[in-house]
């Protein structure tokens, strides 16, 4: 049994929705941006899709939201270019996602389960949905 790491945010009505392995098939094309929006702690020693720009959504030491994370998005995106957002287990890339919408980028997606996935009974990550679990390529520090 899954249990949910957060409450999910609601989705702006734009914001489309991609399975990790949807997810792995768009990032394929050249002109798809693939942004990781986790610290940069969880990015480097957790491990990373391939070829994923690490932008925090929030980072320590404090974990508040980056006040720069659309600026910092638009130097790596086109506002009209495909910017798909992973973050642990699909939560917080909801509320990026809702930040690039609001600030006028057009096709945002973001992917459920996120990298890790929700937690198993145990607590545990990675053993019941997600990037890794999906058997996805990633790489790690």
């Amino acid at each position: 049994m899954a249990m949910p790491s957060a409450p999910h945010s609601l989705c702006h009505p734009d914001l489309r929705q991609l399975s990790p392995q949807e997810a792995w098939q768009l990032t394929q094309q050249p002109q798809v941006v693939f942004i990781d929006i986790r610290s940069e702690i969880e990015h480097f020693f957790v491990g990373s899709p391939p070829n994923v720009v690490n932008i925090p959504w929030q980072d320590a030491p404090d974990f508040e939201v980056n006040p720069d994370f659309v600026l910092d998005t638009g130097h790596v995106a086109s506002k009209d270019q495909p910017v798909v957002l992973i973050c642990r287990s699909g939560h917080r890339s909801i509320d990026a996602g809702n930040a690039l919408l609001q600030a006028g980028f057009k096709q945002v997606y973001h992917v459920l389960e996120g990298f890790e996935g929700d937690r198993d009974e145990q607590h545990h990550r990675s053993s019941v949905n997600g990037w890794r679990f999906r058997g996805l390529p990633w790489v790690q520090c």
